[in-house]
This record gives C-alpha cells, structure tokens and sequence, in this order.
C-alpha cells in the first residue's frame, strides 16, 4: 500500500479554505481531514471533534509536554494544534491527510515532513476577503478589523508555498485542489520506485 500524501491547506481567515475542506471530503472517500485542537470557544453550530476538538488550556500544555502535537501556534489569543496520531495513522493507511493550520504551523510541518504539499487559498481580492468575514456574522467588527491586520502578516512566507489556489466559485476551487492531489501523485520522483521495479523484472525476464 502506497503511503498517503500531507497536504497543509493555509490562506487568509475568511478565504473560504473551511468551506473547500468540508465540500472536498463530501465529495471523496480518499481523504482524510485532520481535526485540531483548540483552546478558543465553539462558535455557534460548531460540534466537539468536528470543526475542532474544543480544550482547556491545561489540556493543551499536557499535550505539547507529551510530543502529542505535530505543530501548534497562537492565533487571536488562542491555542491551535495538530495531534500527531491521527496524522500519521492515516498517512500510513494510503490516505491523503490534509491539515488547515496557518503559514507559521505550515513551516513547522514542512520541516518534519519534507514530502508535504503546501497549498495557498486565497480569495480573488481584498474586497471579497472583508466581505466574506462579515458575512459570516458570528464576530464583532473589533475582532474582524484584526483578522483583517493579520491577514498582511497571514501571507508572510507564502512564497514557500507549492501552490495558491483561488477561491472564486467553490466547486472549481474544490476540483482545482483535487486535481493538484492527484498530480503530485503522479510526479517523478513518487513513481520511479515503480519504474525500476519494471526495469527489474524486464531485465529479470529477458536474463532466464
């Protein structure tokens, strides 16, 4: 069985990258999304294990002593991280992982996990990433007018990035993200494994 590929899904908050998550593991059974854990307060509609696994602050150190987080970061005066053990399970089961942390996250992964995909989602303007946040009506315009100070800071590093996909209509972005998956599948240096063992037994053959 060929080992799943990690793929770490950043982008600005209100870039929709939650939305793509949730429509792409609707529409494929290959996948698998990491859920993390968080020390904020669920927001209305939000389930335990779902969205997040919701955590005291207390049970967040326990897990950082324990070397149970892959990588784990602040973000508007919360506590976010990724548990280790449903990552690597799943990677060592054939599925594709992916991982929605933040660029800073998404450079402590990459250093554990070379072989990671790192992908970008962005909206198509300014405009659209301020609209969108409002919309989704669940934060004051003090807290949204921070995310939207942060988002200057959210694009440091993107240029380590693999890719940036563009969320404009969700359904292209959903196929855009599948499509990049199945590519890297499909890259040199994931199939020469194969070709050699062809080579092998070719030269196996014609040598009896």
């Amino acid at each position: 069985m060929n080992k799943g590929k990690l793929i770490v899904v950043s982008g600005f908050s209100g870039s929709g990258k939650g939305t793509v998550m949730k429509a792409i593991m609707e529409q494929h059974d290959t996948y698998a999304l990491s859920v993390s854990v968080t020390t904020r307060k669920p927001r209305p509609g939000e389930k335990d294990g779902e969205a997040y696994f919701f955590i005291t602050d207390d049970k967040f150190q326990q897990m950082i002593n324990n070397n149970e987080l892959i990588e784990y970061a602040g973000y508007v005066g919360h506590y976010y991280g990724t548990p280790r053990r449903f990552v690597e399970d799943n990677l060592a089961a054939g599925k594709d992982v992916f991982l929605e942390i933040e660029i800073q996250g998404a450079m402590k992964v990459k250093k554990q996990y070379p072989d990671a995909v790192l992908m970008f989602i962005t909206p198509p303007d300014a405009q659209e990433l301020r609209r969108r946040l409002i919309g989704r009506g669940t934060e004051t315009m003090e807290v949204i007018n921070e995310r939207l100070k942060r988002a200057v800071q959210e694009a440091e590093g993107v240029e380590e990035y693999d890719y940036i996909v563009i969320n404009d209509i969700l359904q292209e972005c959903v196929e855009t993200v599948d499509k990049i998956v199945k590519s890297e599948h499909n890259r040199t240096d994931e199939r020469i494994s194969l070709i050699q063992s062809i080579r092998s037994e070719l030269a196996d053959s014609q040598g009896k």
